[in-house]
C-alpha cells in the first residue's frame, strides 16, 4: 500500500531568516513540501529545480523550497504532469523576467 501524503496547501515557512549559506538536506526539503523523497527527485530529473554538482545534489537552499512548493501547487491545481508543471514553470520565469527587463528599460 503506497504512503499517504497530506493534500492539504502548504504555505512556505517564514523564509526571511534562512541564510544563502543555510541549506536543506532531501529529507528536510521533500518534509517541508508534504512531498515523498521521490518527488523531489523528479523534481531535479525535469529540471524544475536546478541542477547542481553531484557534491551538492542533496543540499537545497530557500529559492529551492520556493519552487518546489509552487510546483506541488501547479500539479494539484490543474491535475498536471510533472512534464507539464516544469513547462508552466519555464514559462512564468520566462515572464518574470520579461517584466523585469520592461522595467528596467521604463
Amino acid at each position: 500500500m503506497a504512503t499517504q501524503y497530506p493534500q492539504e496547501d502548504h504555505v512556505s515557512p517564514r523564509l526571511d531568516h534562512l541564510h544563502d549559506t543555510q541549506y536543506f538536506d532531501l529529507a528536510h526539503l521533500a518534509q517541508a513540501c508534504g512531498q515523498p523523497p521521490e518527488w523531489i527527485l523528479q523534481l531535479l530529473e525535469y529540471e524544475i529545480l536546478t541542477a547542481r554538482p553531484d557534491h551538492r545534489i542533496h543540499q537545497f537552499f530557500a529559492e529551492d523550497l520556493a519552487r518546489a512548493q509552487r510546483a506541488y501547487r501547479l500539479q494539484r491545481d490543474f491535475e498536471a504532469s510533472l512534464a507539464a508543471v516544469a513547462m508552466m514553470m519555464d514559462l512564468i520565469d520566462e515572464i518574470q523576467q520579461l517584466r523585469l527587463q520592461i522595467q528596467h528599460h521604463h
